[in-house]
């Protein structure tokens, strides 16, 4: 039975204001008016933008900011190349394509130490770890190397937010439900150079709606673990 009181909403999800409208908003937080604006506002709010957007890739996973990566193998070759936009590698796998069907062989992660322990780090077989080296041009390293029988190493990471920018009306690469966290974080960064009487009252503000758009900023499936893995690999 239809509602014969149907509510009068817009029907729509396009509320997505641009950098240059929250920046302004951030500075109404600051009790700063529009009118009394400079160029030097604007310069700081990109940089607080930008370095706040590079804490929040540091400081969790980004749901929004995780994608599927896809290396070719190469035959007894342990060390490929990885974007430079690669914050850290999540969950890993190779794939072996017989021509019917690809297959799918999880990974585990390992550390430097570990990796370094390897007496025969060029014994070819089927790769069961890996190890990023979190270098300014990442690599990652794959152990035992690839025997020929491997198409690709996929992984899942968590890659640096895009940069923000005031030009051309240009969005904030963030979900609706961090833009009050965004503005109230910028706020509160932009209080403590043009503001500071405003920090006190920002600060808990930014952090509450932090804590609130991390709540939803995670995966709901249950986890499970798998004490031995020796069996898999066989």
């Amino acid at each position: 039975m239809s509602n014969p009181n149907p509510p009068n909403t817009t029907g729509e999800y396009n509320f997505a204001p641009s950098m240059g409208e929250t920046v302004l908003y951030s500075y109404g937080l600051c009790q700063i008016r529009r009118t009394a604006l400079t160029q030097s506002h604007f310069e700081d709010a990109r940089m607080a933008t930008n370095i706040m957007m590079g804490r929040w890739s540091a400081d969790g996973v980004n749901l929004w900011a995780v994608d599927l990566q896809c290396i070719p193998l190469v035959q007894g070759c342990t060390t490929y190349e990885v974007p430079s936009n690669t914050i850290v590698m999540l969950d890993a796998y190779y794939t072996i394509n017989n021509g019917q069907q690809e297959i799918d062989r999880i990974m585990t992660p390992i550390s430097r130490t570990e990796y370094a322990n390897y007496p025969n780090k060029k014994q070819e077989g089927s790769p069961t770890v890996f190890w990023m080296d979190r270098l300014l041009a990442p690599t990652v390293t794959i152990w035992p190397a690839p025997n020929g029988q491997q198409a690709f190493f996929k992984y899942y990471r968590l890659r640096q937010i895009q940069d923000s920018s005031l030009r051309n009306a240009q969005n904030v690469e963030i979900p609706v439900y961090f833009l009050e966290a965004y503005a109230l974080g910028l706020g509160y960064r932009l209080a403590l150079s043009w503001a500071p009487e405003r920090v006190p009252v920002l600060k808990p503000l930014a952090d509450e709606a932090w804590d609130v758009a991390t709540r939803q900023n995670r995966e709901t499936a249950n986890v499970y673990v798998s004490p031995m893995l020796n069996g898999y690999y066989r």
